[in-house]
């Protein structure tokens, strides 16, 4: 990894040089547009410091969706296309590494301040796993809802490296009675009448030494704009709980009842999750686990092939379980034959697969459907919510042989 110091100052080196370009220092600049397979999809190529470029959904606070095309370059998502997701535009790009501290406090035996340096120091865990937006592919939605109209590139797969929340807990011992654990980054509001972004966790589930806090990406040091210098790690969940730049955690008696958690990413409580169109939830609970998904990566809409035999390969991925099965279909779902699973990275990790297939000359509606370890398997079509979260309905990718 780079030392601290040096990676900061490459940070700064970019944001000077946006600045005297005449752009605020979180402001990038567009390279070009692209148009994603939906109504109103066309969006700017943006380029921001430690990043190539990426499709840009706002600038205050940045918001950017990795290009789909890099899923097919391997199981991880390189640092520099990693799909970024702010709430809040008062953006943390000043921080110093050597006077960083992790506060953790509330309802435990000993309150801790820790350093980088000191936490860097505790025994290190790895874990392969993916990051997605709660949003991700809300851009397809019918009825569109609103909310960012993202395509498929609000995710990404990265090897994580830090330490397991459980050891930080443990070490500064939780009183018996405590129900949950809370979070909060350096990012903060503009306003002081928005609410600041804190998200929780049941106490459990912040002990189950799978919970950790990043400090390395892919051999790496966090990029800034992926949560540098800590981010919260929590597998399988939607990224609206991995609080980048995370310097404190509370230990509390009850249920946190804050806007993040008691208003939004909320989703239906009944056994779908879901709803018809136009009506509103009985009750809700906060947004959790993801559902089972799988794409084709070498393979876009609309693309034109060779007839004959043709290699697709894809990725595929759930909450937790891992893939037991990737089937492709070339007719539209009538037929199903099972492809070859790639390496195996981990429960939390998107697991590559391929399959040679056939095309005779003329049009193919190319299916493809994931089935975990847990028996969920993707539904035909996305169920509906008035949020526009869990899609993970079978994707279709229309193709031309000849």
């Amino acid at each position: 990894m780079l030392d601290r110091r040096e990676m900061m100052k490459r940070v700064g080196a970019g944001l000077a040089a946006l600045g005297t370009a005449g752009l605020d220092p979180v402001t990038a600049f567009a390279l070009d547009t692209v148009t994603l397979p939906f109504d109103n999809g066309e969006r700017p190529l943006v380029k921001y410091p430690q990043k190539r470029p990426m499709i840009g959904l706002t600038s205050r606070p940045p918001q950017l969706e990795t290009p789909f095309a890099i899923f097919n370059d391997g199981a991880i998502t390189p640092n520099n296309a990693f799909f970024v997701r702010y709430h809040l535009a008062d953006i943390p790009y000043n921080i110093d590494p050597d006077t960083f501290t992790l506060e953790i406090k509330g309802s435990v035996e000993r309150p801790l301040k820790l350093s980088l340096k000191e936490i860097r120091k505790l025994p290190a865990v790895e874990l392969v796993a993916v990051n997605q937006c709660s949003g991700n592919s809300r851009g397809f939605f019918t009825p569109r809802v609103a909310g960012g109209q993202l395509g498929n590139g609000a995710m990404g797969n990265a090897r994580w490296r830090g330490v397991a929340l459980k050891t930080l807990l443990d070490r500064a011992g939780v009183k018996a009675g405590a129900k949950q654990v809370t979070f909060n980054g350096m990012d903060g509001p503009v306003s002081d009448k928005t609410p600041d972004f804190v998200k929780a966790l049941d106490i459990d589930h912040a002990r189950d030494g799978e919970v950790m806090l990043a400090y390395g990406m892919n051999g790496e040091d966090l990029p800034l704009l992926n949560g540098f210098p800590m981010r919260l790690i929590v597998p399988g969940y939607y990224g609206t709980y991995w609080v980048k730049h995370l310097n404190e955690i509370t230990v509390i008696d009850d249920v946190f009842d804050g806007f993040w958690m008691k208003s939004a990413y909320r989703i239906p409580d009944n056994d779908c999750n879901c709803l018809e169109p136009g009506t509103a939830p009985k009750a809700t609970i906060p947004i959790n686990r993801f559902t089972v998904r799988s794409f084709i990566t070498n393979v876009t809409d609309g693309a034109k092939l060779k007839a004959g035999r043709v290699t697709l390969k894809g990725i595929a991925f759930d909450g937790g379980k891992g893939i037991k099965e990737v089937a492709v279909s070339t007719d539209g779902g009538n037929s199903r034959t099972p492809a070859k699973l790639g390496k195996d990275l981990g429960k939390y990790s998107f697991r590559e697969w391929k399959l040679p297939v056939k095309l005779a000359a003329g049009p193919h509606a190319l299916k493809v459907r994931a089935t975990s370890n847990g028996g969920q398997v993707q539904p035909a079509e996305s169920l509906w919510n008035p949020a526009g979260y869990l899609r993970n309905g079978i994707e279709t990718t229309r193709v031309t042989a000849a």
